[in-house]
Parts: structure tokens; C-alpha cells; sequence
């Protein structure tokens, strides 16, 4: 509970930089939501931004925005006029999340089983073969993966959507492309503390006790092999995530990474910062929950240290 309580401190004082850092960011960029339209008469124009708080010192606009959080107001757009940021939020992340989820999950999946094959084939075709697929995807950017398994999936072979989340189908394309690098990492991180686990004695003494070959890899090897992708969960949910934005945008998904990119581009203040602050606590939160889980899986380690 010791532990627990100080990460939330901890978590409290990162959010609070995170706010601070991405509102003064924010506000140094030139130009502003309305000036951008140049047809907009100078009255008008004072007004919007008096409607918004736009017109006061930027120190009372960062205090009135953190009173705000406080009492869960993110505020609303001022690029869609009447509509609140938590009600957009609510609307996006759903889509995002659900598209993370698979990609986390095939990522996982997959690249925990390349990296235990490519170990236990250690030096044979397979081993090279998997390597060679997890040195590219490690190197290739996202939205050149993206771009790729549109062009050869969707216009040459024309077998899979390229747009939208509307069937089980269209989730294939944008997940593999936002889980191909990750795959690859835990791949080449699963290889490596395989080969490590493998020779260690206490596999050695379970096979000299008569257990089949199965459940030793299983149920010794793989079992202490993936706590360092435990380790590497929350920065994998991490990158699905914030890889979303572009992924989103490629594939004309209607998430919230979607909106964030739209929201920076039309300088829509309160949707960056809500989303900001939204992924931040997010992100925050699922950092917290690895390090316990990461205990869970290996008794050994003491919270307190």
C-alpha cells in the first residue's frame, strides 16, 4: 500500500508537468483557433476569444484551466461549437481503444511465439528467417508498413479494406501495421532471455526428473523468459497508442488519434488539451498497473524495494 500510494504521488506530480509542459507548448505556437480566418471581423474575432478566456494572461488561463480539472470540466471545442471535450472522448477513444486492444494482443501473441521458436531453432533456417522479419520491422516505420499493406492488399490483391472499422476485416490492415514493430521487439526480446533461460540449472534438473519437453519450455522456461516483456507492456501500450494518431489518419479510422491530429492542426485548444491530459492519466495508469502485475508473475521482487 506504501508503494502504492508513493506512485500515485508520483503520478500526480508527472501529470500536473505533463499539463503545464503541453499548455505553455501550446500557447507559444503562433497565430490562435480564430485567426486563421482572415474574413472574421476584429469585433468578432475579440469576442471568441473573450468567450473563451483567450484574451486574459496566460497564468490565469492555465489557474482557470487546472479549477476546471478539478472538477472534471475539459471544457468545450471551439472548432465544433457545442460540443464538450468529454463528451468527444467518450465518443473517439472507444474506436482507438478497441483497435489497441487487438494490436496489443496480436503483438503479444505472435511475436512471443517467433521469439520462443526462434530460440528453441537457435542458428537453423527458422531462427535466421524470424531475426531477419524482426530486424525489418524494428526498422521500418509504422506508416511505411501502413502504406505497403494498402497498396498490395487493398488495390493489388483488393482482399482487404483499407478504410473504416466497419466488419471484423477492417481491423486487420491498420492492427497488423500498428503491431508489426512491436511484434518484432518482443520477438527478438523473448529470443534472448529464452536462450538465457534455457541453459540455466533448474531447467536442466526439471528434464532430468522425466518431464516432457512441452511442459518444461512451458511451464518453466516461457513462464520466467516473458517477465521482461511484462517489463515491456506498458511502453508496448504505450506506442499502440500514440502510434494510433498516424495509423488513424491512414486508414481513415474515426478515433480519438484521428481527432487529435485534426485538433493540432486547426490550433483547437481545449481538444488538445483534454485528449493531452486524457492519454497522460492513461499512460499513467497503465505504467502503475505493469510494475504490480510484474510482481505478481514473480514473487521474488519486493514491492517496498
Amino acid at each position: 500500500m506504501r508503494y502504492v500510494l508513493k506512485r500515485l504521488v508520483m503520478s500526480i506530480i508527472t501529470l500536473f508537468c505533463i499539463i503545464a509542459a503541453t499548455f505553455l507548448l501550446m500557447h507559444l505556437v503562433p497565430g490562435g483557433p480564430f485567426q486563421g480566418d482572415k474574413n472574421l471581423p476584429a469585433n468578432i474575432l475579440h469576442n471568441m476569444e473573450a468567450k473563451y478566456g483567450l484574451n486574459r494572461p496566460l497564468i490565469a488561463q492555465f489557474g482557470s484551466y487546472l479549477s476546471d480539472l478539478v472538477h472534471g470540466n475539459f471544457g468545450y471545442s471551439v472548432k465544433q461549437q457545442g460540443r464538450s471535450i468529454t463528451e468527444m472522448i467518450f465518443a473517439y477513444f472507444p474506436v482507438s481503444a478497441g483497435l489497441g486492444l487487438v494490436s496489443v494482443a496480436f503483438a503479444l501473441v505472435l511475436g512471443t511465439i517467433m521469439g520462443v521458436g526462434s530460440a528453441l531453432k537457435n542458428g537453423k533456417a527458422l531462427d535466421h528467417t524470424i531475426m531477419v522479419l524482426a530486424t525489418i520491422g524494428t526498422s521500418v516505420p509504422s506508416f511505411v508498413i501502413a502504406t505497403v499493406s494498402m497498396i498490395v492488399f487493398g488495390v493489388i490483391l483488393k482482399c482487404l479494406p483499407t478504410y473504416g472499422l466497419d466488419s471484423p476485416q477492417n481491423y486487420i490492415l491498420p492492427a497488423f501495421a500498428l503491431s508489426f514493430f512491436p511484434l518484432s521487439f518482443i520477438a527478438r526480446l523473448m529470443r534472448s532471455s529464452m536462450l538465457d533461460i534455457i541453459n540455466q540449472d533448474y531447467i536442466k534438473t526439471a528434464r532430468a526428473k522425466g518431464l516432457s519437453e512441452s511442459m518444461v519450455i512451458i511451464k518453466h522456461a516461457v513462464r520466467n523468459a516473458i517477465q521482461p516483456v511484462i517489463t515491456y507492456l506498458g511502453t508496448l501500450t504505450a506506442g499502440i497508442i500514440t502510434g494510433s494518431f498516424v495509423i488513424e489518419k491512414v486508414f481513415t479510422i474515426p478515433g480519438l488519434g484521428k481527432s487529435f491530429v485534426e485538433s493540432i492542426q486547426n490550433l483547437d485548444y481545449p481538444l488538445i488539451m483534454g485528449t493531452t491530459v486524457f492519454y497522460a492519466a492513461l499512460l499513467i495508469l497503465i505504467y502503475l498497473f505493469v510494475d504490480i502485475l510484474y510482481v505478481v508473475v514473480d514473487p521474488r521482487i519486493k514491492l517496498s524495494k
